[in-house]
């Protein structure tokens, strides 16, 4: 006996586990106890040993279901109710379920197959707008969900929950309104108010670009809300790691431009900057603009513009230098070039500058002790007048 048993057990497992027909067994308090292969394919981990059957009901067909299952308890005779129910991709799928209570009394046994718009039942199969959404959530770095009118997720699906850490319809049943923050709740708010929305935010580790699209009915009434929210956290991250770099590239360029224009406080009031290679219009605006500053900073009486190591000017370089040299003047302090080389003299020349204004010296030594000697204290014009006569 105890063998016919074991047998008729594991046949009946067989059966469900292989059946193409969506098939039940629950519990007259609704908790499924058996599902077929395919009802567990077709609705997922809702419809595993122990869950209630109820609890995958749409909100607004409760009240029938729980009618057609207080029927169930009290007659033996089939009962049959349309209900929308979850699937395995947190969307609601209309269903009819035909079911009937066993002659013990203690179990019901049903079926569910798909019914369409004129209440007749067809195969289950998913539409084209299904399968279409379904390829975009198994493929793509998504995340597809949507919202009732009071913020309840109904559908939460997507190939992107992986790198949140979040498994497929996690959300289900929560209220976004009361998960996110008030930030985040204002697009969702904006899009149950009628209008679309986009948005950039960070959830569960992850950045996510966001359109959010109210779903309207006949009326042009909210019904829902559908989300769309695309994984940017690799863009993100490049965008970041690029913005570091351009920072670092400006740092290193102000070291080198520090480095190519050094100010130098060669002595008590004398300021000298040293100027090597190529002087163009830009670098010496860089020039005037730090020595200017460092003049008023130091309260330097002269500033030597020492161009030894410059090759080459032409007409905009050479105006600026005059230009910085009437500017120091302004600023109460000398200013001196040393160091012309010759064809840089003669370019000058050539150019019809007037440098009649302008303080040169020969050399960068020159420079520092004609400084000197103006510092130095002057005797007083008596004393001056009779070391003139002796």
């Amino acid at each position: 006996m105890a063998n016919e048993m074991d047998a008729s057990s594991a046949l009946l497992h067989t059966f469900f586990a292989s059946c193409p027909e969506m098939l039940f067994i629950a519990g007259i308090d609704g908790d499924v106890l058996h599902a077929s292969g395919a009802l567990r394919q077709a609705l997922g981990a809702g419809i595993t040993h122990g869950n209630s059957l109820s609890a995958l009901v749409h909100a607004e067909d409760r009240a029938d279901f729980a009618a057609a299952w207080s029927r169930l308890k009290e007659q033996t005779e089939p009962v049959q109710v349309d209900v929308r129910l979850m699937d395995a991709q947190g969307a609601y799928r209309r269903l009819r379920c035909n079911a009937s209570r066993a002659p013990e009394g203690g179990t019901i046994h049903g079926s569910l197959r798909q019914a369409d718009a004129d209440g007749e039942r067809s195969p289950a199969e998913p539409s084209l707008k299904e399968r279409l959404l379904d390829g975009l959530a198994d493929n793509l770095q998504v995340v597809l969900w949507a919202i009732d009118t009071e913020g309840t997720v109904i559908y939460h699906d997507g190939k992107g929950l992986d790198a949140a850490g979040l498994a497929r319809g996690a959300l289900l049943g929560k209220n976004l309104l009361e998960l996110y923050p008030e930030k985040d709740r204002i697009v969702l708010r904006r899009a149950l108010a009628g209008a679309m929305a986009h948005d950039h935010n960070t959830a569960h580790g992850v950045h996510w670009e966001s359109w959010v699209v109210p779903v309207l009915n006949e009326r042009d009434e909210v019904d829902a809300v559908l989300g769309f929210s695309l994984d940017v956290t690799a863009v993100k991250r490049a965008q970041e790691e690029l913005r570091a770099r351009l920072s670092q590239i400006e740092k290193q360029q102000e070291v080198i431009r520090n480095l190519s224009t050094p100010i130098i406080e060669v002595w008590n009031g004398v300021l000298t900057l040293p100027m090597i290679g190529v002087v163009d219009s830009m670098r010496t605006a860089e020039v005037m603009d730090a020595l200017l500053a460092r003049i008023t900073e130091k309260q330097a009486h002269f500033a030597i513009l020492d161009l030894t190591g410059v090759d080459m000017v032409d007409t905009k370089v050479a105006s600026h230098l005059i230009e910085l040299v009437a500017a120091i003047r302004l600023l109460g302090a000398e200013g001196i070039v040393a160091g012309i080389k010759p064809n840089v003299a003669q370019t000058m020349v050539a150019l019809g500058l007037d440098l009649s204004t302008i303080s040169t010296q020969r050399d960068l030594r020159a420079a520092l002790s004609y400084c000197i000697r103006r510092m130095a204290p002057q005797p007083p014009r008596e004393n001056r007048a009779s070391v003139t006569a002796s």
